[in-house]
């Protein structure tokens, strides 16, 4: 587990940096990070630099340069880069959002029924997700668990929705009878 202690500007950079990394699979460039974070471009080159000291990021040079995250950037940011990770769909406002796969649900107040909320960490950007937005997770692939429900909030930091629960079915389609 890495100890490294990111402010929360680095972490949000980061994240976004491996959220983009993740479609693309390419370098991506600082403006792209900066555009998503709305930050200046100079910005984000200054936060690169220091990254870059602490081993989170890689710069690749060139016309089709830009930024890599390396393994400790991962690590850092607590995310499982798995090969091979099942596939939570998530939908917004009813529609599918291929590049965004949920990574963790945590159910925060489940003991409370008109209060229940869950949050969302996502692989994928958040930036498009708006308060009031519809946001409907899963199936996930063991018990089946859908989650539908309203945003309530967003933590752009650790890259995740918060969700007031409107309704949660598992196993979420038709019975195998």
């Amino acid at each position: 587990m890495s100890s490294i202690e990111l402010t929360p500007s680095q972490k949000n950079i980061l994240q976004e940096l491996v959220n983009l990394y993740r479609e693309s699979e390419n370098a991506v460039k600082g403006e792209d990070i900066a555009e998503k974070v709305d930050r200046n471009p100079g910005t984000i080159r200054n936060q690169m630099q220091s990254l870059k000291a602490l081993q989170l990021v890689e710069g690749v040079p060139g016309p089709k340069g830009g930024y890599k995250p390396t393994a400790t950037a991962y690590d850092a940011l607590q995310i499982q880069d798995m090969d091979k990770a099942a596939d939570v769909p998530l939908a917004h406002n009813g529609e599918d959002i291929p590049d965004a796969n949920v990574e963790e649900i945590d159910l925060t107040s489940v003991h409370h029924p008109e209060l229940c909320r869950a949050e969302i960490k996502l692989q994928g950007s958040i930036a498009d997700f708006h308060e009031g937005d519809t946001i409907t997770v899963g199936p996930t692939p063991l018990s089946k668990l859908q989650i539908i429900g309203s945003l309530e909030g967003k933590d752009d930091t650790n890259n995740k929705l918060i969700l007031t629960i409107d309704d949660m079915r598992a196993p979420a389609g038709d019975p195998e009878h």
